[in-house]
């Protein structure tokens, strides 16, 4: 593989992000760099998670691992959702329990700890892994992301992940002014980062709202939508595909539609090709779907995976539709059963 390569428009996954006819859909999973890997657990044993994301060659490395393993369509940078958080001013330490930020928002005033930056300054470690990894990537495509503002707002707020959010909802519904100011002032400097990402290689991106399946329809439409459809248009006003994930968020995905993304991501709870038309009730241009297979059924079976596998694909057709699970891989995945994924995608 040529160091010197670069992913072309005519790769299986830039085309299927496109909404073209492909073959077969490309494939890729989220947190494909990730625990279930031997060689990521041995990197992890030598480094913190923390030190991992800021080591851009280890960074890269791990980024490039699933590839070299599996030769997936697409790679997607190793790095964490709260970075753009503590380059904004606020505190983020990754413990055994998860991430935790001790010093959360909560009210009108602790705004101000929150501030603009510069991501050559701030981030320059996340592009600098995108350099390395793009290197080794060939023709392969590299996938940048970051959180949704709601999503990263949550954290921001709570202080840590949650189970019913009710620091982020009372904040919200105390100080709406101010919560749509905080959401605004995250896609801002969402915007600027993702932006600093795909001038570094990536090409195409993902925001991750993992949190969005908690809000109701009216707290979608008074706080969400505004501020994530106009991250998305000025993402897509630079020519590479975005991709929307909304995590639980099945029962609104007519209003997801009205986003503007290039392609959906679709968790496992319901059929992809139902999905695929409730999306489509509301959807502004074209779009791909992204999934979405129950990440639990690698922990199956092998015969079980490729009948569910299999069922995606079908489900999927052949226009616009690149294989994912329905949330992140999980650490508990056998090797084996990936290999068993790969077959049945790459057959179809």
């Amino acid at each position: 593989m040529s160091q010197m390569s670069a992913p072309t428009d005519d790769s299986l996954f830039l085309r299927a992000c496109r909404g073209e006819a492909t073959t077969r859909p490309p494939l890729w999973m989220m947190r494909q760099a990730g625990r279930y890997l031997p060689e990521y657990r041995e990197i992890r044993q030598k480094v913190s998670f923390l030190e991992l994301c800021k080591t851009p060659l280890l960074a890269a490395d791990v980024t490039l691992q699933p590839i070299r393993r599996f030769g997936f369509d697409a790679a997607i940078l190793f790095s964490d959702l709260l970075v753009p958080l503590e380059a904004m001013g606020m505190a983020v330490e990754f413990t055994e329990q998860g991430p935790r930020l001790p010093a959360p928002l909560r009210g009108p005033d602790d705004l101000t700890r929150i501030q603009s930056f510069d991501p050559a300054q701030r981030t320059d470690f996340v592009l600098e892994t995108i350099r390395l990894a793009r290197e080794g990537l060939g023709l392969t495509p590299l996938i940048g992301f970051a959180g949704a503002p709601f999503t990263v707002a949550t954290y921001a707020i709570e202080g840590k992940t949650s189970k019913n959010f009710a620091e982020t909802k009372k904040f919200f519904y105390r100080h709406p002014r101010a919560a749509r100011q905080l959401l605004a002032l995250i896609g801002e400097a969402t915007l600027g980062y993702l932006k600093a990402q795909i001038t570094a290689g990536v090409s195409a991106v993902q925001l991750f709202d993992s949190w969005v399946g908690v809000v109701s329809t009216d707290d979608w439409n008074d706080f969400v939508f505004e501020p994530t459809a106009a991250l998305i248009a000025a993402l897509r006003a630079t020519g590479v595909p975005v991709i929307y994930f909304g995590n639980g968020a099945t029962t609104i995905l007519d209003r997801i539609g009205a986003l503007g993304a290039d392609v959906y991501g679709v968790d496992w709870r319901l059929p992809l090709d139902e999905a695929r038309t409730r999306l489509a009730s509301t959807a502004r241009y074209p779009f791909a779907v992204q999934g979405n297979l129950d990440p639990a059924v690698l922990l199956g079976p092998i015969p079980l995976i490729e009948r569910r596998a299999a069922d995606v694909v079908t489900r999927g057709g052949r226009r616009g539709h690149v294989f994912n699970l329905g949330h992140g891989i999980t650490p508990e995945t056998p090797i084996e059963s990936v290999e068993a994924l790969v077959r049945v995608v790459r057959g179809s």
